[in-house]
């Protein structure tokens, strides 16, 4: 059973997490995926510990169902040879600093010229225009610039490092295949291509959603622990006797009265729903003590039979184990080349009759090493 990319081929040329990350996707909805890599520039997330059978973990989810050639790029004729091997792509991705393409003979305007209706995407830190354009930068530098780290974490303690690389996917990555969709869409009326341009930073600063528009609407500047969302209400996390932590988000008015009811604090219940500050200390200063004083276990066993928003803070091999997150499939075996299946996250979206999820079945990790052009 085919996924619904089936019809469409990429050309990647990216590495490390935001583009990996983004024909991955594809792939996993059925696109076919062709990685050049420079056989003199290694990928890190090929080298970067931990290792399963002698391949890096990362390097081996993000290149699952991929295939691989090995290219210098800077070696005279590889020009020709990708302008003659992208006549039968639909999509190119990369994420060299803007003009790096170019410069190697294999821009846009030098695909296009072969592959008229070419879909280019181009995923950078800061876009191809712009003073910051050339500029070097990370995950956490992007999240900085575009304002979101300013209104996360505590006030006594800053902004922290997260856990998750949230410009790199939630920008760079998700942006990306939802520009190359739209463009797949323009083409199929159109029979044009398109260059879609992915700034990371663009793409993390209208994540700040809300925030954003109570700041820039509203005229309230954001900062930690001062809104209803950040920490600034009963909304938070809070620490279990065992040293766990429990998230409650009981927001509206029935779970925040089921969960005053479950504490055992029933006369706080008007204190969620108020608007003043003091209440909402107070309110948050009453569910520690409460929950401070069982373990996680325990609030998990009361919590189990309540519709409260309140939800343990799992670990990744918890939540792998999750009954919920098993029943949606979303820890997979993926197939390591010798008849043995290592562990990997699944695919969010699903489909009917999970078309995209079928081309897991017998599907290999990424190649160690690549075929070569």
């Amino acid at each position: 059973m085919a996924g619904p990319l089936t019809s469409l081929k990429v050309l990647d040329f990216s590495t490390l997490l935001p583009g990996p990350y983004a024909t991955m996707l594809l792939a996993d909805m059925g696109a076919e995926v062709l990685r050049v890599e420079a056989p003199d520039r290694v990928d890190l997330t090929r080298v970067m510990p931990p290792h399963d059978a002698g391949v890096s973990t990362a390097h081996g989810f993000l290149n699952r169902g991929k295939m691989s050639i090995g290219l210098n790029l800077k070696e005279e004729g590889s020009a020709e040879k990708i302008l003659e091997l992208v006549k039968g792509y639909d999509i190119v991705i990369e994420q060299f600093r803007p003009g790096v393409m170019d410069r190697l003979g294999i821009g846009y305007e030098a695909l296009k010229a072969v592959r008229p209706d070419l879909i280019y995407c181009a995923i950078t830190g800061y876009g191809q225009t712009g003073p910051y354009r050339n500029r070097a930068g990370h995950d956490i530098n992007y999240l900085s610039l575009a304002g979101v780290s300013s209104h996360c974490g505590r006030a006594d303690s800053g902004p922290p490092p997260m856990g998750i690389q949230i410009a790199d996917v939630a920008g760079g990555s998700h942006h990306a295949v939802m520009g190359i969709l739209a463009a797949v869409i323009h083409r199929q009326q159109t029979g044009e291509g398109q260059f879609v341009d992915i700034s990371m930073t663009d793409a993390a600063f209208a994540l700040n959603a809300m925030a954003g528009a109570a700041c820039l609407a509203g005229g309230q500047e954001q900062k930690p622990e001062s809104t209803l969302l950040n920490g600034g209400s009963f909304y938070d996390y809070y620490q279990t006797s065992d040293g766990r932590w429990l998230s409650v988000g009981s927001l509206e008015p029935q779970f925040s009265a089921r969960l005053c009811e479950t504490l055992g604090i029933p006369d706080m219940k008007s204190y969620a729903t108020s608007q003043k500050p003091e209440h909402q200390q107070q309110l948050k200063a009453a569910v520690k003590a409460k929950i401070a004083a069982k373990s996680l276990a325990d609030w998990q066993a009361i919590f189990s039979g309540q519709d409260a928003c309140v939800e343990p803070v799992l670990t990744i091999s918890e939540a792998a184990e999750h009954p919920q997150l098993k029943a949606r499939d979303m820890v997979i075996g993926v197939d390591r080349g010798d008849g043995t299946q290592q562990k990997q996250i699944g695919f969010p979206i699903k489909f009917e009759k999970t078309e995209a999820e079928a081309r897991w079945i017998g599907r290999k990790l990424g190649a160690d090493n690549a075929d070569y052009l």
